[in-house]
């Protein structure tokens, strides 16, 4: 099983240079190969990103002399990336790929055989030895290390693939899961999660804080202060968000061994503008990928619901379905067994039914 440690580095002015250069001569090789991907198509031919990276190799040298002052992970592992993107895209998962801008998800890939690890260091080429902030999680063999930037801060995310064994359990109770906007999870036993909504709490803030830096002369040393600001800023909304989800996943997959949830079409509740930026906030799609996977760590099961199920409409005690009920109805009377349910509740039940 695969699975990654993201740790904070303790990185000087002179490793946080190197780690810039890293990243800008990824993105430039990754651009660069798009580009050629496009005009040989045009062409007519037919190229992959084996292809593409011995082309760059053959023309670094003359063209391109910066690129040795990095790993030379850094073009290849981003033209691999690239190939990736457009098997994604050819089998219709993602949409095609696009070019990448400078500031924007910053990092570069290393190998297995391009760094060590000791017990809170860890080994770059061209650079030297690196402080982590904290020793590595697991262990087993170490496949590949990303290393990264948020808000100026540098992080390296490390994938181990461990023989981790998971203890399946049993009679630990069947679970139904329903997730809301305002209350990011409703559970079949009566619990109910209330979602952090980081980005709803601090959206005064961030309103000043990129308002400010829309009125920055571009390329100014003021400018730069206050994209970090709001880089920040943005940084702690997403970690407030995911640390509720990670309490949340490892909760349920500790406590139950069957987990029903629904399969949401979150792309199109994405189109109510009303909804959007609570239903954004709330991060389904990570809150589906945690629980799939900790789950599958801990030996239990993890049910997904048919997309059309009326989990909402059913009556969880008789089966009767209301085709009345609206979206602004939190609670409503069953007319056969004339029980009065819970919205979000009765959803869950038959989520666990």
């Amino acid at each position: 099983m695969l699975i990654s440690h993201k740790i904070e580095l303790s990185a000087n002015n002179k490793q946080s240079t190197y780690f810039s250069k890293a990243c800008g001569t990824a993105r430039f090789a990754y651009n660069w190969a798009l580009n050629e991907w496009k005009n040989q198509y045009i062409l007519g031919l037919k190229t992959n990103e084996m292809a593409l990276r011995r082309q760059l190799n053959s023309i670094k040298k003359e063209q391109f002399p910066w690129m040795l002052e990095v790993t030379k992970n850094a073009p290849q592992m981003a033209i691999i990336n690239l190939g990736e993107a457009f098997k994604r895209f050819f089998k219709g998962i993602s949409k095609y790929p696009q070019f990448k801008k400078k500031g924007h998800s910053d990092s570069f890939s290393l190998t297995n055989d391009q760094f060590k690890l000791s017990e809170n260091k860890i080994k770059i080429p061209h650079l030297g030895w690196v402080k982590l902030c904290e020793k590595l999680r697991f262990s087993g063999k170490i496949i590949s290390a990303t290393i990264s930037r948020i808000a100026q801060k540098w992080f390296v995310s490390i994938t181990v693939e461990t023989n981790f064994i998971p203890q399946i359990t049993e009679n630990q109770g069947v679970v139904g899961i329903d997730l809301g906007v305002k209350t990011l999870a409703t559970l079949s036993n009566g619990e109910e999660m209330i979602g952090p909504k980081s980005h709803t709490k601090l959206l005064k803030k961030l309103k000043r804080v990129s308002r400010s830096l829309s009125r920055k002369v571009k390329g100014s040393k003021n400018r730069f202060k206050a994209k970090y600001v709001c880089a920040k800023l943005h940084a702690r909304i997403s970690n407030i968000r995911k640390d509720a989800l990670h309490k949340l996943t490892t909760y349920v997959a500790h406590k139950f061994s069957t987990v029903v949830i629904e399969d949401l079409n979150v792309q199109g509740m994405l189109k109510n503008r009303k909804f959007s930026r609570c239903i954004s906030d709330m991060s389904f799609y990570e809150f589906h990928r945690q629980l799939e996977y900790k789950l599958k760590m801990h030996g239990r099961k993890l049910v997904i619901a048919d997309r059309f199920f009326a989990s909402s409409k059913i009556c969880s005690c008789c089966g009767t379905k209301n085709e009345e009920l609206k979206l602004s109805d939190r609670e409503w009377n069953c007319a056969v067994c004339g029980t009065i349910h819970n919205r979000d509740l009765n959803a869950s039940l038959n989520l666990k039914n």
